[in-house]
Formats: C-alpha cells, structure tokens, sequence
C-alpha cells in the first residue's frame, strides 16, 4: 500500500493527473480521480487483518499538504490499534451530542416513554416537573454536558422543602441522561444516579421527610361511619360504599364500566390497564356490594356504573372527597379507606398477609417469589371480602370489637 515511500506526488504533478484512477502518493494517502473529473483523498490501512479505505474529502478544497497531515494522524491511530473510521464516528456522535440540548432529549424521551404509562395524572406530571424545574437549569445546555454541579443546581433548592417532588425530578433526570447514553449522545456515568453518588452529597430521604399516610378511618368507626353513608343520596355516596365493600381505590371505582362485572358470578374484572400493578384483578362481590351493584344497574344510562354530568365521563375523582365534606369528615380520606380494610385484616381476622395484599391488588415485591405465584388467592378473598362486609354492617357506635372466628382463615 506504499507505506514506506511517502512524498511521491507533487503539486505539479496533481495537475497532470486527469486519467480516472488511484495515485499513491506513499503512507496509505491515495489521491483518487473519477471518470466525472471530480478528485478526492483516501486513506487505504489495514487493522486485524482488515483493509479499509476511509475518504479524507475534496482534492478541490484539501490541499496535497493538509492530506498528508491527515493521513499521518491516521497512520498514529492505526499505530495504536485505533481504527481511523471509528474514532471519526464517535468524534461526530459527541458533535451531535453537543448540537442537542437536554430539553430536547426530555422531551424525545417522554414521547417515546409516554406509551408505557397508563396514569394521564402521571404522564402530565412527568414533564411538567422537568418543565418547571429541570429546563430552566438544564434546558438548553447539551446533554452531553450535563454533569453533577449543574444535576444540583437544580435539586438543591427543592430537596428538602418539596422532597417528594425533588425525588421525582432526580428520577426523570437520570432516565432522560440514561436515555441519551442509550442513543450515543453522551458518554460516562449519569451524573443523576442515586446510589453510591448523589446519596453521598445530598441529605437523606428519610431525614428530610417522613412518610405521610392517607388520613383513614379508624376500622372500629366504619360500621358507624357506612351506617351514616346509606342514608347519604346520590351518585358518589353510592361510589364510595362500592369502593368501601371492595377495598379499591378511587380510580378503579369511578372507571368502572358494566362490561367488567359479572353480576351472575358476582365478580369485578378490573382490566391490567386500570390496575396500578399492571395486572387484572378480580374482585369476589359480597353479598352487600353485590346487591349495591345490581340496583345500580337498574339505573343503568351508559356504559359507566357511576356516570358523571356528561354520558361520555365518568364522575368526577373530586366527588367521593366532596362527600366526606359534606358529611363533616374532612379528618380521613378516600384512599384511607383502604387502610382502614388492611388494618382491621390484620388486627381482627386470621387471614394471612398474602390474602390481605392481593385483596389490595398490591403488587408482589419480591420478584422471585412474583415468578412463581400464579393463581390470585380467589376463594380465600372472596371469604374475606364477606367477611368484611359483615364487619362493615355490624359494628354499632362505641360497640366493643369482638374478633372474627377462625373460620374466615
């Protein structure tokens, strides 16, 4: 390939060069000429027993002196094993990485990602949280320059006042960096990662904020508390007896449609999408929200169980919290409602822990133990659910609590 010789054209010579052809000019620099009459440069090398050739641009514009130069930077590469074509690749990704701000690449990410999510509250949040806090740091610097001064600069401020929404931040921060490392645009270690690095320069999570728990209802209250619910008129008071009887939450039960429900097995069939664990859950009606359920359908006007004020909605997520209101109980919440089911499971039946949590359509943390269970515990929910019922229709105001026989186990 002419390596030893070099220097064997001249600037006089490329002038006589009109015949189409290669002109090795030594050191792998060739000096191509095409039946066109358009000339160029190429560097031939050879690299694990592999010959390429690698274009080094225009004759018209590159000079014999600048192609010499670039072929002995490539000559260097080679030297060390570095191949030409790809070290001029990675060099043009890291461009485009500099060219492509971290606003854009949020939001190329979030469309892509957007997809996978079922929550529209989630999917708004998730970019409008970058949108107030992250783009104003990081907005327009290249994502391939974002780094931990900057990933601070925008946490700090918020960590310890609005923890929960700082965490969510540094979350969407660091998948956004991971996606671009994904698609070439940056390079190194994300600067957003938790463990073993920001946990190291920012306070704890558990020192900044401790967990806060949806207000719920203490279970000894609830047979007062649903004795005063059946009285109550209208659409959310009915929707929240249901969520009540079936220990679901608020979601699940205003998007509930009648194609899910089997009045004559007395079943709820909560599609995966609905489920926050991604996984179909089938509900065992008790006797109570069976018969709640069947009058509904007498008053049946779409394909909604509880219809809203338009045939094409469902009710408001605002009404069951409006009903509290209403009846002074502004001290508990909704979602509550589903410790207070989980509190009495525990403390006032022998139902185990699996029954109570899969009643609770909660997912199954460890991942071993998720690979291995396949049936949802149907026939045991169904007796526990009954049993709940029961609980809810019985226990009087003040009244002693007198623990459930064995034989709901």
């Amino acid at each position: 390939m002419g390596i030893r010789a070099i220097g064997r054209l001249s600037a006089l010579k490329l002038k006589s060069l009109s015949e189409p052809g290669r002109y090795c000019d030594g050191g792998g620099l060739y000096l191509q000429v095409c039946s066109s009459g358009s000339r160029s440069w190429i560097f031939r090398y050879q690299l694990n027993k592999r010959i390429r050739d690698m274009g080094l641009g225009s004759a018209a514009v590159i000079g014999l002196a600048d192609a010499r130069d670039f072929a002995g930077q490539c000559r260097a590469l080679v030297a060390r094993q570095i191949d030409p074509v790809d070290e001029r690749r990675k060099k043009q990704v890291l461009a485009a990485a500099n060219a492509t701000s971290f606003e854009e690449c949020a939001r190329r990410c979030f469309d892509q990602k957007k997809v996978e999510w079922r929550n529209e509250k989630h999917t708004k949040q998730w970019i409008t949280t970058l949108e107030q806090y992250a783009f104003p740091v990081l907005g327009s610097t290249s994502v391939g320059g974002v780094d931990t001064p900057l990933v601070l600069k925008v946490l700090e401020p918020i960590w310890a006042a609005k923890h929960e929404t700082a965490t969510r931040v540094r979350e969407r921060i660091e998948i956004v960096l991971d996606w671009a490392r994904a698609r070439n645009l940056r390079e190194g270690d994300n600067p957003a990662r938790w463990r073993g690095h920001l946990e190291t320069l920012l306070s704890k999570p558990a020192l900044v904020k401790k967990t806060r728990h949806h207000p719920a209802l203490p279970f000894t209250e609830i047979g007062a508390f649903m004795a005063k619910l059946k009285v109550q008129e209208g659409m959310s008071a009915r929707a929240l007896e249901l969520l009540i009887y079936t220990a679901t939450r608020t979601s699940e039960v205003l998007g509930a449609t009648w194609s899910e429900f089997d009045l004559d097995r007395g079943i709820w069939t909560i599609p995966a999408a609905r489920i926050k664990a991604g996984r179909e859950h089938r509900i065992p009606l008790s006797k109570p929200a069976l018969a709640l359920v069947r009058e509904l359908d007498e008053k049946r006007v779409n394909e909604f169980v509880f219809p809203g004020w338009s045939l094409k909605v469902p009710l408001s997520n605002m009404a069951m919290l409006q009903l509290l209101k209403r009846m002074e109980r502004g001290d508990i919440t909704v979602h509550g409602f589903r410790s207070t089911f989980r509190d009495w499971a525990a403390e006032q039946t022998n139902f185990s822990r699996d029954v109570a949590e899969m009643a609770l359509a909660h997912a199954v943390e460890n991942k071993v133990e998720a690979a291995y269970r396949r049936g949802d515990l149907f026939e045991k929910r169904s007796r526990l659910m009954s049993a709940w019922a029961e609980y809810c229709g019985k226990v009087p105001i003040n009244a002693a609590v007198i623990p459930l026989s064995a034989k709901f186990s």
